[in-house]
């Protein structure tokens, strides 16, 4: 079983139906590599969820004058977790923010990590949540092909954003993480 925790972020239903103005269009890519990667770490599993605040303030008041269509409550079908990852998700994170690195997270990471991240979107969740705990001191690792962004080049931009922050955050493979060389 590989060491560490994976944090599998915001696999939801508004990234993953197509007719979204969110869409993530390599969602069921990013979607099998997760599925790959869940035997590997039992319990320790988080999932997240990209969440509207109730009451938008300061810069997220332009942001969803932009995307009214989100401003629904945290059990509105959309936030929801797909179908394939709702029945497993034992542990489950709300965040009105694109970063996931909260309290909550970093108390079930601990702080030896490695903290394993997969999900959507690349360019936006999945990095606004690595550079934190890389700055918190926890070791980052980004699973590239368990991850998708809003659109290819924004992906590979993005990971190779990451690359740039090694030792603190390095970027692997679901391959490489399950024998042990993402380690």
């Amino acid at each position: 079983m590989t060491t560490g925790h994976l944090t599998v972020i915001d696999m939801q239903r508004v990234f993953a139906d197509q007719d979204s103005p969110w869409a993530t269009p390599r969602f069921a890519e990013a979607e099998e590599g997760v599925r790959r990667l869940l035997p590997a770490f039992g319990d320790r599993v988080t999932f997240t969820r990209f969440v509207a605040p109730e009451h938008p303030t300061g810069a997220w008041q332009a942001y969803y004058a932009q995307w009214p269509f989100a401003l629904q409550p945290p059990d509105a079908p959309l936030w929801h977790l797909t179908d394939d990852f709702a029945p497993m998700a034992q542990h489950v994170i709300d965040a009105p923010t694109f970063g996931k690195w909260t309290p909550q997270l970093a108390e079930r990471v601990g702080p030896q990590g490695p903290l394993y991240l997969a999900g959507v979107s690349t360019d936006c969740c999945v990095l606004s949540t690595a550079l934190p705990a890389a700055d918190a001191g926890v070791e980052v690792v980004v699973i590239a092909d368990a991850c998708a962004g809003a659109d290819d080049d924004s992906h590979a931009k993005a990971l190779q954003l990451l690359d740039l922050y090694r030792p603190l955050v390095r970027v692997s493979t679901v391959a490489d993480v399950l024998k042990g060389a993402g380690a």
